[in-house]
């Protein structure tokens, strides 16, 4: 096999198959070569339960137009051709160029996805990866080919997490996959109840887990059958249970590079940091959820965190490079904290810690139930409501995570001890989480006469104050007391910052969306940052705002003047 799409057969002859081109694109020839014979056979088995063709079904009538049929079926208009230009029916007839009614056939075949249900954990390492490898290169190439798509889900994940797409990308995703735990077979039912009606569900798993589900039809198994001196050279693949079949592996050193992902073309897709497209927002913006230069927000799947490192300083060109995390469940919460992103999303009914980057002691520690610290189940419609916003953010102290929820600040000690940390004042009123709201996000302690104030903002350093929302009170030892009044009938203040030492407040009218930035002596309107369905972020100390005014496209501008720095377009 070579890496550009034929497929070699038994006998030696060399044959096009024109639908393994795109699949087999994705690997270097070096790998296709290697794992020409495990496809073969594989395809062999796989396919009297998975076929590329349709089923024939029965006669429906006529739909559409086809280049070659019976005479019976040829166009009255190709028989008027052949009594007028009878030399030019005859060319069109050997070049097959003449219309004929199609036949119309009404066939049963589900036109659902196919999905691969996979085991990830330490029973099938190694070989059984290998082997699922290639199953997914096959059953890709025979859904292409139906008109269909496969899409993949690792057993043990939240129910439902399904990730799809070329096998370029299709493949990475899988090879990060792995799991520290086997699957059980309620795992396995879990998964299948939050599959379409129409999606036919291929498991790809161990002897041990299909022993628990007899019976199950389109179940792939492999285990270890043979032994060289470099390590597994065979494996035993059984269909549903059926005959087994003794299948050679590709030879060690290539099959090493290849589970590591190094034998994947555009290798760089395999790690769990990479550039990707910005998703459409759909309303809920990205935020910055610590003062670093990271906007973060969810992708199109509530379990992929896309990151922007903003660099608008003047010292270099100003850019934003998306990254997409690929996390195990739907994330709720997440802060960069020097070196590591630290992200605590929904697993099983369990909120735990991912870490991105330098990594902390035992962060499995930190699991702990989603009910516990007020998040409704997963699934729900709260839970939906909960990640159509804003991600949360998380803060550390001490060895301690600190998550607001409901209202309530909850700690969440090394042990997976929960408590109550006092009330998240920004919420109050059942408002949405605003960071410029919540004192305990700003290292700049409230004054005293502010202890009692409805509306309250910190940002660059600075904190205000108002009763009515309306008449607001700024004080900081180096600028002393300010007043700014705000004329906008309705209008929300999402931020504060400063210009020349004067404080600026950022404010955006519900009604029209208009953002200006409000001084004691003048309004500036942000006409560029205005009009959008989402409140824009503000970062809390540096002048950078980040709006959508349409959708599919990030302007990043500067918070006091909105000068555009640069705009991060999606391409959904």
């Amino acid at each position: 096999m070579s890496g550009t799409g034929h497929l070699t057969t038994p006998g030696g002859t060399r044959a096009a198959v024109e639908p393994w081109a795109g699949t087999l694109a994705a690997l270097t020839p070096e790998l296709a070569s290697a794992l020409g014979p495990l496809l073969r056979r594989l395809d062999a088995l796989i396919g009297e339960r998975e076929p590329v063709a349709e089923a024939q079904g029965e006669p429906d009538g006529f739909g559409g137009l086809a280049r070659s049929g019976p005479l019976e079926r040829l166009l009255p208009s190709e028989w008027l051709l052949a009594e007028e230009f009878p030399e030019e029916f005859l060319r069109r007839y050997t070049e097959h160029e003449l219309l004929h009614l199609a036949a119309e056939l009404r066939s049963t075949t589900s036109r659902g996805r196919v999905v691969a249900l996979v085991e990830a954990g330490p029973a099938q390492a190694g070989a059984g990866r290998l082997v699922q490898l290639a199953a997914l290169l096959v059953l890709h190439r025979r859904a292409a080919a139906r008109g269909g798509e496969l899409v993949v889900g690792v057993l043990g994940d939240e129910p439902g997490r399904l990730f799809g797409g070329e096998p370029a990308e299709l493949l990475p995703r899988w090879l990060n996959a792995r799991r520290p735990t086997d699957p059980s077979a309620e795992d396995v039912r879990r998964a299948e109840d939050a599959l379409d009606a129409a999606d036919r569900a291929w498991l790809l798993a161990s002897p041990r887990l299909a022993a628990e589900l007899p019976a199950r039809p389109r179940t792939l198994t492999a285990e270890e059958a043979g032994w060289s001196a470099e390590g597994v050279g065979r494996v035993r693949v059984r269909v549903d249970g059926g005959a087994d079949a003794e299948l050679t592996l590709p030879p060690a050193p290539i099959a090493v590079r290849a589970l590591r992902g190094a034998e994947f073309r555009r290798a760089r897709a395999a790690t769990t940091e990479t550039s990707a497209p910005l998703p459409v927002t759909g309303g809920a913006l990205p935020v910055f959820t610590s003062g670093t230069r990271e906007l973060l927000l969810r992708g199109a799947d509530a379990s992929v965190l896309v990151a922007v490192k903003l660099v608008c300083d003047g010292s270099v060109e100003s850019s934003g490079r998306p990254r997409r995390h690929v996390l195990r469940g739907p994330v709720v919460a997440a802060a960069q904290h020097g070196r590591r992103l630290l992200v605590l999303c929904v697993v099983r009914g369990r909120l735990v810690l991912e870490v991105i980057g330098r990594p902390v002691p035992d962060p499995d520690g930190y699991a702990v139930d989603a009910a516990a610290v007020g998040l409704p189940p997963a699934g729900s419609a709260a839970f939906a409501e909960l990640t159509d916003q804003p991600v949360l953010p998380v803060l550390r102290e001490d060895d301690g995570l600190l998550l607001p929820v409901a209202g309530r600040w909850r700690r969440i000690a090394p042990g997976g001890v929960v408590t109550e940390d006092g009330p998240v004042a920004s919420t109050a009123g059942g408002r949405p989480f605003r960071w410029a709201r919540e004192p305990r996000l700003s290292a700049v302690p409230l004054p005293p006469a502010a202890a009692d104030a409805a509306h309250v903002v910190h940002g660059a350093g600075l904190v205000g104050w108002s009763a009515d929302g309306r008449e607001w009170r700024l004080d900081h030892e180096r600028i002393g007391p300010r007043s700014i009044v705000l004329r906008d009938e309705g209008a929300e203040v999402i931020g504060l910052t400063q210009e020349g030492g004067e404080p600026v407040l950022i404010t955006r009218t519900g009604a029209a969306g208009l953002v200006r930035a409000v001084r004691a002596d003048g309004v500036r309107t942000h006409t560029g940052l205005s009009g959008g369905a989402g409140t824009p972020a503000v970062h809390p100390k540096l002048p950078l705002i980040v709006a959508e005014p349409r959708p599919g496209a990030l302007v990043v501008a500067d918070t006091v003047t909105g000068r555009r720095h640069f705009t991060i377009r999606s391409s959904e």
